[in-house]
């Protein structure tokens, strides 16, 4: 082609423009392995899930992370086929597939309740997938004997179900959704049935499952732990939207919205209005105290968050630095964790806060009054418009 031909789009493209999306989109979805461009999902006139947009990244571990009724599940849902897309684009590997049935999208699906068959053998539940596409009988004895290797099960192929644990038959179901090698595997709180050690050893054996095999996996929870725990990025739902995209580092230590902040992990938070302090600080004041955070807004009702292992605890008439942010507190209770402790704290406004101090720091005690205090960049300043979830910075 020279400098001065102009390429012409190919049919696909063109039906992608006519759909009203722009080129960076449609450059989007030719990258991604999966792509969601304004989806939404109404029923009657209530959209449980509004106008998302995002692009997983292919071999990406995408969590959708939310409370329940936040849209997540609906998204799954809609990704896998299982739930019909009211408008906008979905996209797997660059392929539309709002049309298509379930077992047309390459995907993999794993469901909290096991779904297995109870009067098949784990391999012949494993070999289910494989049969209805008519694969071989001996290529399906070595993908089923691959699977079950993988999952680290490979001498229990002549069980039944109700001869396994919880654990090795939601292993059985991971090995089934895999064993004809989707691009894209779905796993709908799949870890929720169980203990709490066994599910975090779980969690563990599906990193590495995916480490292994490559794949797209997208995980539905709404454990913040294990969101935290197992994920590339995290998708937060609330009320049918996504808050924020990315890292657990990102949601955690720079949460968007006051949402995020309480939702991910535990969390102090400090409600006044706003003052500006200089080019780059903020002002609000507690119920008489003030105190200050990195960063401006142009809101007047504003918030300042920060994790519990930020704080500090100090006796009353401690000297503040310069900083600093210094709040007297009521200690309303002490938990022993072990490796720390946890205070729960009453502020001066009366809400509660939590602190989350080492060994090695001094212990205090139920109903000491004490000062609570934190370095100003370890607060994060965040809009408190009285709904959480539609909270900006």
């Amino acid at each position: 082609m020279t400098h001065n031909e102009i390429p012409v789009p190919d049919e696909h493209e063109q039906q992608l423009r006519a759909g009203g999306l722009n080129t960076s989109a449609i450059h989007q979805i030719g990258d991604a392995g999966i792509s969601l461009n304004g989806v939404t999902k109404r029923y009657g006139d209530k959209a449980v899930v509004d106008e998302i947009d995002l692009v997983i990244e292919p071999g990406e571990f995408m969590t959708f992370l939310g409370p329940s009724g936040s849209g997540k599940t609906t998204t799954l849902n809609m990704i896998a086929g299982f739930t019909s897309v009211t408008e906008g684009h979905l996209h797997i590997y660059g392929k539309p597939v709002a049309k298509l049935p379930p077992h047309k999208r390459d995907i993999g699906m794993v469901f909290q309740n096991y779904a297995l068959f109870p009067h098949k053998t784990v391999a012949e539940n494993i070999a289910y997938p494989l049969q209805r596409r008519k694969i071989g009988k001996e290529q399906q004895r070595k993908m089923v004997a691959d699977a079950l290797g993988m999952v680290r099960m490979g001498d229990y192929g002549d069980r039944y179900p109700s001869e396994l644990s919880g654990g090795q038959q939601q292993r059985v179901a991971l090995a089934r959704a895999l064993v004809y090698e989707p691009r894209v595997l779905l796993m709908d709180e799949p870890l929720g049935a169980l203990d709490k050690k066994l599910r975090e050893w779980l969690q563990g054996e599906i990193k590495r499952i995916h480490r292994e095999v490559g794949s797209t996996f997208v995980y539905v929870t709404h454990d913040q732990e294990e969101a935290l725990s197992m994920s590339d990025r995290i998708a937060v739902f609330n009320n049918g939207r996504i808050e924020q995209v990315g890292t657990s580092e990102d949601l955690y230590e720079a949460p968007q919205t006051l949402f995020v902040g309480r939702f991910l992990g535990e969390s102090t938070v400090l409600l006044g209005k706003g003052v500006k302090e200089g080019d780059r600080r903020t002002a609000i004041e507690v119920a008489g105290h003030r105190v200050v955070a990195d960063g401006q807004s142009e809101h007047e009702d504003l918030a300042i968050l920060i994790r519990p292992e930020n704080l500090r605890l100090e006796t009353a008439g401690t000297p503040v630095g310069e900083n600093e942010n210094s709040i007297p507190v009521t200690i309303t209770d002490v938990t022993y964790l072990g490796a720390s402790r946890r205070y729960s704290v009453r502020l001066p406004d009366g809400t509660e806060g939590a602190v989350r101090l080492g060994q090695e720091a001094r212990i205090h005690n139920r109903g000491d009054e004490v000062a609570m205090m934190w370095s100003i960049p370890a607060g994060v300043l965040l809009v408190d418009t009285g709904e959480a979830g539609e909270s900006t910075t």
